[in-house]
């Protein structure tokens, strides 16, 4: 199985870069485990979007995949409770 490649978007790495170490550690296991399979368990495709969510604790993830392209394009990084006011 081919690997996809995984973007991150200006506005998600500043997201990203502003959450807290131990946070840090596990979004970066999550976005590196989306080269292998960007439909893991676990992940859920938004209602009336083409956006997908990966999930660790009380953060989220939100991205949409090119299967085409192999690309997996990181949009969004953050808490739960604001992650979905801004898409």
């Amino acid at each position: 199985m081919a690997k996809y490649f995984v973007e991150i978007v200006q506005k998600a790495e500043k997201e990203y870069l502003k959450l807290p170490q131990s946070v840090k550690h596990r979004i970066q296991e999550l976005i590196l485990s989306l080269e292998i399979e960007p439909r893991p368990s676990g992940s859920k495709k938004l209602k009336e979007t083409a956006y997908y969510r990966g999930r660790s604790g009380d953060f989220r993830i939100v991205y949409i995949i090119d299967d085409k392209a192999r690309l997996v394009k990181i949009l969004s990084i953050g808490h739960r409770k604001e992650i979905y006011r801004s898409l």
